[in-house]
C-alpha cells in the first residue's frame, strides 16, 4: 500500500453547452465585434466585467429584448436593423446566478485571447476585455461584410445607450423581463 495519495487525474468531462454544441467561429466573431465596439477609442477601457459582457451579449443575441429596453430607455432613438436576419439565435443562453449567461464564455474569451485578438486585464477582481490592434483589424474586416455590418451597428448602439455597469444592466433586465428572474437556473432562454 502506497502512502502517496492517488494522483490519477479525473476523467475528462466535455463542457456542457446550452444547445449541446461547442461555440462556433461565429460566436467568437460576435464577441469580438461586441468587445471592439467598446474598445474603439484610446480612452475606452473595453468591457469591464464578465457580468456586463454577458448582459450586453444577451441584448445583442436577443433583438426583441434589446428593442423592448431601447424603447423604454430611448424611445426616440432608432434601434437599427435586426442583426440576425434569420431571426434564429445561434446558441441559447441559460438562466444563471446573475441572469442570462453562456457557459461557452470561458472558451470563447480564451480562444480570442489565445489568438491575440483581445487582451484581458484584471484590476480589483474585475476582468476587463479590450481588443488588441490585431483584434481591431479583424473586427473592422468583419464589420465591412454585409452580414456582420448590422451586428457592428447594434454593438455600437449598445455602447451608446447601454454602457452601464454589469449590475445596472442585470437589474434593468430583471425588472423588464420577470420571466428570466423566475426561470430556474440552467433553463434555456
Amino acid at each position: 500500500m502506497s502512502l502517496l495519495p492517488d494522483i490519477t487525474p479525473p476523467p475528462t468531462v466535455p463542457p456542457e453547452y446550452p444547445d449541446g454544441l461547442p461555440p462556433s467561429a461565429d460566436a467568437q466573431a460576435r464577441l469580438l465585434v461586441l468587445i471592439d465596439a467598446f474598445s474603439e477609442t484610446a480612452a475606452s477601457k473595453g468591457i469591464e466585467g464578465r457580468m456586463k459582457l454577458a448582459k450586453l451579449d444577451f441584448l445583442l443575441r436577443y433583438p426583441e429584448h434589446f428593442n423592448h429596453l431601447m424603447a423604454e430607455r430611448r424611445p426616440d432613438a432608432d434601434p437599427g436593423d435586426d442583426p440576425w436576419l434569420t431571426g434564429a439565435i445561434e446558441q441559447s443562453m441559460i438562466r444563471y446566478r446573475y441572469g442570462p449567461w453562456d457557459p461557452a464564455y470561458y472558451a470563447l474569451l480564451g480562444a480570442l485571447t489565445g489568438k491575440g485578438l483581445i487582451e484581458p486585464k484584471h484590476e480589483n477582481a474585475v476582468a476587463t476585455y479590450r481588443t488588441t490592434p490585431a483584434g481591431r483589424r479583424a473586427a473592422q474586416a468583419l464589420a465591412e461584410s454585409e452580414s456582420w455590418r448590422p451586428v457592428r451597428e447594434r454593438a455600437r448602439l449598445l455602447r451608446r445607450h447601454f454602457n452601464l455597469t454589469g449590475t445596472t444592466l442585470k437589474d434593468m433586465i430583471y425588472r423588464a423581463f420577470p420571466d428570466i428572474v423566475e426561470a430556474d437556473w440552467g433553463t434555456q432562454l
